[in-house]
């Protein structure tokens, strides 16, 4: 554990600056794109089922928002831009999000847990594979906490991110469901299973993208987690 909140931002920095290989995360990628198109058709299923009709009349502030994709994909389902927020630490990608973004969305650039945002003014906080990303307990409970705050009563955290560790990559850990629900103790949990182990994807769909869907109808070989944590009324 690490008493210092700037040294593990540091860190996260260095992990992320060591992954290269930028076309690994391509949508030209057949896994990639499967990943993602169910990863949304999940997320409109969870809206449907909590009866968000009205999206854009919803605020959201998106955690670790990286060159804007998951935004673009916001406004795409109808969020306005001025009701979407986000912020992202690695400054390239703060800028590549700006220069992609409508000027109306907001962004921040710096430490996600050390912004200041009036409580309770968010519908929507998200976060997309950020957590697995900090290795520090301490550190994550203190981003927890800070998202927690910015939510209104009855928003929730739209939480997408893996459960298992990864032996070949020492820079993530997962984050299973008893974490998450350790994390944010007061919320009520909603989650689905979801995405094919991402290495085993890559290999199958080099032989055909088609067996992303065989494999994947496996639960055990899914490695990820759509959730809705509730903020109570």
């Amino acid at each position: 554990m690490n008493d210092d909140p700037a040294s593990e931002v540091q860190a996260v920095a260095q992990r992320y600056a060591r992954r290269g290989q930028p076309d690994r995360y391509s949508m030209l990628q057949p896994d990639v794109w499967q990943t993602v198109q169910e990863r949304q058709r999940a997320m409109l299923q969870l809206f449907a089922q909590l009866g968000l009709a009205e999206l854009s009349q919803l605020t959201v502030l998106e955690v670790g928002c990286g060159a804007g994709g998951n935004l673009l994909e916001l406004l795409r389902l109808g969020f306005r831009p001025e009701h979407l927020a986000g912020i992202e630490l690695l400054p390239e990608r703060h800028a590549l999000a700006r220069s992609l973004l409508p000027p109306a969305v907001t962004l921040w650039q710096g430490d996600a847990s050390a912004l200041t945002i009036e409580p309770g003014s968010r519908d929507i906080v998200c976060q997309h594979t950020v957590f697995s990303s900090l290795l520090d307990d301490a550190f994550q409970q203190q981003l927890a906490a800070a998202m927690w705050s910015w939510l209104r009563p009855g928003g929730g955290v739209l939480w997408y991110d893996f459960t298992v560790d990864n032996p070949r990559n020492r820079d993530v850990r997962g984050v299973p469901l008893q974490r998450v629900q350790a994390l944010f103790p007061q919320a009520r949990m909603w989650r689905r299973k979801l995405t094919l182990a991402p290495p085993l994807a890559r290999w199958l769909c080099r032989i055909h993208p088609a067996l992303y869907s065989v494999f994947n109808a496996l639960p055990p070989l899914r490695t990820h987690v759509l959730a809705w944590l509730e903020k109570p009324v």
